[in-house]
């Protein structure tokens, strides 16, 4: 397939940009259906919803691990996959699938979940797409098995193909993935850092425009000096980049009922408008339960949308060391080798970096989080991390099988006890909101 024409209109980063400026939180569903009616109708729904919204396809399970034979068969099978298969999608369809949802100041992402993203790259530039997100080390670690030294290579062609297409009207977007490693315990620090070291990874492999992540962890205060740690290592690290911050709302276990899912939701689209993010990844009230409608989609865009208006930006916050902490793992991977990449893969193969609970080969596992008794993330174990200056760990560093299950249960349990009763007393408390 030939490189189509590239779309008219803004690119992801500026029209993500322009809504900040006006005061706007862009709210973004994490949707995909591998029946292109079905993504079409979302994809709309998306666009109509009352907020400030950017599209989204995700692709399904079969394109992310690169079996396109399995793609094909259950596209041919009529099989419902849970996402949409752009490679392997027939190109016609795909094309009048985006004709007719793309507009000028409402761009698609494709998200997909892979250590070898270069077909997606490659298929989502044949179709005048041009933003993305990943990264070499937060879509390996987590999903699969393969060398962190292969998915790092992957991870520099792809990054190299899409700046190659950078044009009059194309601007490439990517976002990395590495502040949500493993959706929860992960001590905040570590996220800020991997986000910081993808993003430096991506510019230095010519990607000019990025966005940062960073995923709602355990307690709305820490997360705010995570964010703002976020923000100054990004000006000291890519000062030259065109950047945003994007939050992901809660990404462990969900709760279990309506009212505390809304209120988890609509703390996550505080968190952003509090942190000057640009952009807020929202779940749905379906989480905890199953795929969620498009209509569950929509509904949870605007009620985070509605929630983050009129939130003003947090002034002086407390500083309990995730920016110090962040900073020093940064700079120990720079210390390792002038290639980043190469850089990337020492860090872990000697424990410096170490996400906790990843049974990854190429990770450690050495070091662990947990929570302190106010809903704190912190390191029970740092392993060979370079924190040992800056981490006061705690006497007792065991962690039973119970400890682990009420940690990972602690957000549902938190916000369905407070929220989860039904009624007026409910919605009064939802629009309220409060800092925890």
């Amino acid at each position: 397939m030939s490189v189509l024409t590239p779309r008219r209109g803004l690119s992801f980063g500026e029209v993500v940009a322009r809504h900040h400026a006006r005061g706007d939180l862009v709210v973004q569903p994490r949707m995909g259906f591998a029946d292109p009616g079905r993504m079409a109708r979302g994809l709309l729904a998306t666009r109509a919803a009352r907020a400030a919204t950017v599209g989204t396809i995700t692709i399904d399970s079969y394109t992310r691990v690169g079996d396109h034979e399995a793609a094909r068969a259950a596209l041919a099978a009529g099989a419902d996959l849970n996402g949409y298969p752009l490679v392997d999608h027939d190109p016609v369809t795909t094309t009048a699938l985006l004709d007719g949802v793309l507009t000028g100041d409402f761009p698609v992402q494709v998200r997909h979940g892979s250590a070898d993203p270069r077909r997606i790259v490659r298929a989502l530039l044949d179709f005048g797409l041009h933003a993305t997100e990943g990264g070499p080390v937060s879509y390996c670690l987590p999903y699969s098995r393969m060398p962190l030294s292969a998915a790092v290579d992957n991870w520099r062609r792809s990054c190299e193909t899409l700046a190659e297409a950078r044009g009059p009207e194309l601007e490439p977007h990517l976002e990395t993935f590495g502040g949500c490693m493993m959706g929860q315990l992960c001590p905040p620090a570590l996220l800020v850092a991997l986000s910081v070291l993808e993003g430096m990874f991506f510019w230095r492999h010519g990607i000019r425009c990025l966005s940062f992540s960073y995923a709602q962890q355990t307690h709305a205060g820490q997360d705010e000096e995570a964010v703002a740690a976020l923000h100054a290592l990004i000006g000291e690290y890519v000062p030259h980049a065109r950047t945003h911050v994007v939050i992901y709302g809660y990404m462990g276990v969900h709760p279990r009922t309506s009212g505390g899912a809304l209120a988890l939701i609509a703390e996550s689209a505080r968190l952003a408008a509090r942190t000057g993010a640009s952009r807020l990844i929202v779940k749905t009230t379906a989480e905890a339960h199953r795929l969620p409608t498009v209509a569950e989609n929509v509904t949870a865009l605007e009620h985070a949308a509605e929630a983050a208006r009129g939130v003003s930006r947090s002034g002086r916050l407390g500083d309990t060391g995730i920016h110090a902490q962040a900073k020093a793992l940064v700079d120990n991977v720079l210390s390792l080798d002038a290639d980043l990449g190469r850089a990337l893969v020492t860090a872990f193969a000697r424990g410096q970096l170490d996400v906790p609970f990843c049974l990854h080969p190429d990770n450690a596992g050495r070091a662990r989080g947990r929570l302190d008794p106010n809903g704190r993330l912190e390191w029970q174990r740092i392993g060979a991390m370079p924190l040992g200056d800056l981490v006061d760990l705690p006497a007792d560093r065991r962690m039973t099988s119970g400890d682990l299950l009420d940690a990972l249960r602690y957000v549902e349990r938190s916000f369905d006890e407070k929220y989860g009763m039904p009624g007026i007393e409910t919605v009064h408390r939802l629009t309220q909101g409060s800092r925890t």
